[in-house]
């Protein structure tokens, strides 16, 4: 079966969630946005499915490969303009040719997530965290083994790091290679994305924090989307660069050192950060589970 995945452009309510990349690759709940729609069409029988990419399409394209993960033939369009999905159809799928998925499967403008067309990802920041709240309890596909509901609303990384004198208040989402440190408040409706550090006493509540990211001691982080040392309250849209490390900045490594990683950075390196206690401090994961080490 085939189907054409379009790749969303630049929207202009959402300019921060661009920054780093385009917004198909954007991470959610330890994977991106492309990702979590491939996880789907794979369930639905997909084998051939073309991605249109309008903004930044080699980066879509090294980050999803030939499609073999997913047990599919994947093949990567750049485009200068979001086509519809008219459009896209008309360019991509030859009229009449067999073998497609039933609508509206077939062809899918990426602005939503699988199941959720009535929660749109791009209209502002805060229907972006909503639709993350709406998906949390079905991102733990049969595909993810990376993640475990521990407690109801609870789900955390087999590799994270969790103080026993750590709250943690449902619903929230702890990812892999996350550390939570003593006396940390994560929750409610905190989304802690991969190999990201709260430390002691630091609370999250109803916020996103992204990948490779590090919310100091005593910092609180409310109603907002925290990445690097990039700060938005999604509730009045207003975002502000953290220019104190100590409070907030990303845990990535320099520009130079990513050649070949592929990975992007964001605001200070590690580097800017070196005395964090919790490097020192960390003792290994707990009995019975898979060994981990700190985020570099």
């Amino acid at each position: 079966m085939k189907a054409l995945l379009i790749c969303p452009a630049i929207r202009p309510a959402v300019p921060q969630l661009a920054e780093e990349g385009p917004l198909a690759l954007t991470p959610i709940l330890g994977e991106c946005i492309v990702t979590h729609w491939l996880e789907h069409l794979a369930v639905l029988g997909a084998r051939h499915v073309q991605v249109i990419a309008a903004d930044r399409a080699d980066a879509v394209r090294t980050a999803l490969g030939n499609g073999a993960r997913w047990g599919m033939r994947l093949e990567v369009h750049g485009t200068s303009v979001e086509p519809t999905p008219a459009e896209a159809a008309a360019r991509y799928r030859p009229a009449d040719e067999p073998g497609w998925l039933p609508a509206p499967h077939d062809t899918i403008t990426m602005d939503h997530l699988p199941g959720g067309p009535d929660l749109p990802l791009f209209d502002s920041y805060a229907s972006w965290f909503a639709a993350l709240l709406a998906w949390m309890p079905r991102a733990l596909t049969p595909a993810r083994v990376r993640v475990v509901e521990i407690r109801p609303g609870i789900w955390v990384g087999r590799r994270a790091h969790v103080s026993p004198k750590a709250e943690l208040i449902a619903p929230c989402w702890i990812g892999d290679q996350v550390f939570i440190e003593p006396g940390a408040i994560v929750g409610p409706g905190a989304i802690i994305e991969d190999r990201s550090v709260v430390e002691d006493e630091a609370r999250v509540t109803q916020s996103w924090i992204g990948p490779d990211t590090f919310v100091g001691p005593l910092t609180a982080v409310a109603t907002s989307l925290a990445w690097g040392s990039s700060l938005t309250n999604w509730r009045s849209d207003s975002s502000l660069q953290v220019p104190d490390p100590f409070l907030m900045c990303s845990l990535a490594p320099p520009v130079h050192s990513l050649a070949s990683s592929g990975r992007g950075t964001r605001g200070p390196a590690v580097a800017a950060v070196s005395p964090l206690r919790w490097i020192a401090g960390w003792r290994g994961p707990a009995p019975g589970t898979q060994n981990s080490t700190p985020p570099a």
